[in-house]
């Protein structure tokens, strides 16, 4: 009888790596491994190590600085550096962008491996290139345009060009689609099926679950740290695999909640207290004498409620609610009216004093000081609380105060005074809500709030906005995420191109509508 063949030998093996930060140990024994031509995926809470271990697989996280072992084609390899890395063929793309914002999207594409003509760059070669590779995704970028020009999803994208085209053996994609439409999701998918059949391995981290079953052949979980289970994914279903994430059955991922839930639009309308926000006929631009962005916008916010806001990328989400909160734009008509008084031309300071607050997309850049503590970041909005005679802070009380949000919120840190860059997303976003409701605001603005945490975390976010509503406070909400809109919201305004393209109460939602008004194919229907 002839012996059993043998498995065949990992491309990428991980044998019991072991990760300790001061105070903490981020990886504990883990083990992995990745097959040429497989699609990989990782899953796991925010916390539970994904990043950490990929740090280790690029090299950012030096060989000497962790134990266990690394292997490439069944042979010990020891990456002392990010080149290091990409010289064995592994190219990774990180939740942090390393884009350099002054350079053009050709240059970044082609950063450090230019075409040259001699000694000499070869501008027309590396345009050219880049522009194809731009068309291959459905780009509508130019080569030449500055990356400081575009937003963050077009930034995810160029990241996600510039590490294909190294052609490396290996691809790692960490949270790739937090920022994308789901026509970019598509085409990304697409090139990544295309990739596999080519041989290209890829170890692919994200929370949308639904995704990494449409792509993955294998889905390893990690926990606290530890690989818990690599699972076939053929052989596994959603809910098994968030049960293997948070060692706990998640029944209801939208809980339900009491406040304003009108179950027939006129009734619920009639029956709810005055608009705490009020705008009307509002049309806004970039900047003073620019066409305008915005046009008409007019929608009404009471008490208890959460207004959901979709539309595709580009539509003037984030540019509301940013002209809202006082940080962009030119207003060239319109009236806001903030707890029924005018609220012209804002800051965010004077937004912030007059009770709303805005919870932004990109928490990195507008949300927190990465090199501060928790507790710094907690209460930077609220410091006016703490300021005592002579302009001097009552840290003992500043310091209570964290701590009853550090406590609440769990935020899984050592203490307050850890330092906030150190954490992971979805803790660092815990800390950005933190901040804002510290202000104790009567309007809360949420984009993207749970935009690349994990299952378990979001469901965290769902029970404050349920919080939130139930102590009387109005939610906005931001999301590009149908369901997450759906399960959310008591009404929902799809804007599209800068216009109302919709508006929706409970009884009438569906993807369908949702998705026709986004792309300005339906009239509003209240």
């Amino acid at each position: 009888m002839p012996a059993p063949a043998s498995a065949p030998t990992p491309l990428l093996e991980a044998r019991a790596l072991t990760k300790r930060f001061p105070g903490v140990t981020a990886l504990r024994d883990v083990a992995f491994d990745l097959r040429a031509g497989e699609i990989h995926a990782l899953c796991g809470e925010n916390g539970a190590g994904k990043s950490t271990l990929i740090k280790l697989l690029a090299g950012i996280h030096p060989h000497g600085s962790y134990e266990g072992e690394l292997r490439i084609d069944g042979r010990p390899v020891a990456f002392h550096s990010i080149r290091d890395a990409e010289a064995a063929g592994l190219a990774v793309i990180t939740q942090e962008f390393a884009l350099i914002e002054e350079l053009s999207v050709a240059e970044n594409i082609f950063l450090g491996r230019a075409p040259r003509r001699g000694l000499r760059v070869d501008w027309l070669e590396m345009h050219r290139r880049a522009t194809a590779l731009l068309a291959d995704f459905g780009l509508a970028i130019g080569s030449a345009t500055p990356v400081r020009e575009l937003g963050i999803g077009q930034k995810q994208l160029i990241e996600i060009v510039r590490a294909m085209d190294k052609k490396s053996r290996v691809l790692v994609l960490d949270e790739p689609t937090a920022a994308l439409t789901e026509q970019e999701v598509a085409v990304l998918l697409d090139h990544l099926r295309r990739l596999r059949a080519q041989g290209t391995a890829c170890i692919y981290i994200s929370h949308k679950l639904d995704e990494v079953f449409a792509l993955a052949d294998r889905i390893t979980v990690l926990r606290d740290g530890a690989s818990i289970v690599t699972l076939d994914t053929p052989s596994t279903t959603i809910p098994g695999v968030i049960r293997q994430m948070v060692g706990r059955e998640i029944t209801d991922l939208f809980p339900r909640r009491s406040g304003f839930t009108p179950d027939t639009p006129d009734v619920g309308k009639r029956a709810s207290p005055e608009p705490v926000l009020s705008v009307r006929n509002l049309t806004v631009a970039p900047a003073k004498n620019a066409p305008p962005f915005l046009r008409d916008i007019s929608f009404e916010l009471r008490p208890g409620e959460v207004l959901g806001f979709g539309g595709l990328m580009g539509a003037g989400r984030t540019e509301l609610l940013m002209h809202l909160f006082g940080a962009w734009g030119h207003r060239v008509s319109g009236e806001v009216s903030l707890r029924g008084q005018p609220h012209p031309a804002p800051t965010p300071r004077g937004s912030i004093a007059r009770g709303l607050v805005l919870v932004s997309e990109d928490r990195k850049r507008y949300g927190l000081v990465l090199a501060q503590s928790v507790g710094f970041n907690l209460s930077l909005s609220s410091l006016s609380r703490f300021t005592r005679a002579a302009a001097r802070i009552d840290a003992p009380a500043e310091h209570l105060t964290n701590q009853g949000f550090f406590t609440s919120l769990r935020i899984k840190a050592p203490d307050q005074h850890a330092r906030v860059g150190g954490l992971s997303g979805g803790n660092q976003q815990k800390v950005v809500l933190g901040k804002a409701l510290m202000t104790e605001p009567t309007v809360v603005m949420l984009d993207e709030p749970t935009r690349g945490i994990d299952v378990g975390a979001k469901l965290e976010v769902y029970e404050l906005i349920n919080r939130l509503t139930a102590e009387g406070r109005a939610v906005i909400l931001v999301s590009s995420e149908l369901p997450e809109l759906m399960g959310l919201s008591d009404r929902i305004i799809m804007l599209a191109a800068g216009r109302i393209g919709g508006e929706f109460d409970r009884v009438n939602f569906s993807q369908e509508k949702l998705l026709a008004a986004a792309m300005g194919r339906t009239p509003a229907a209240a």
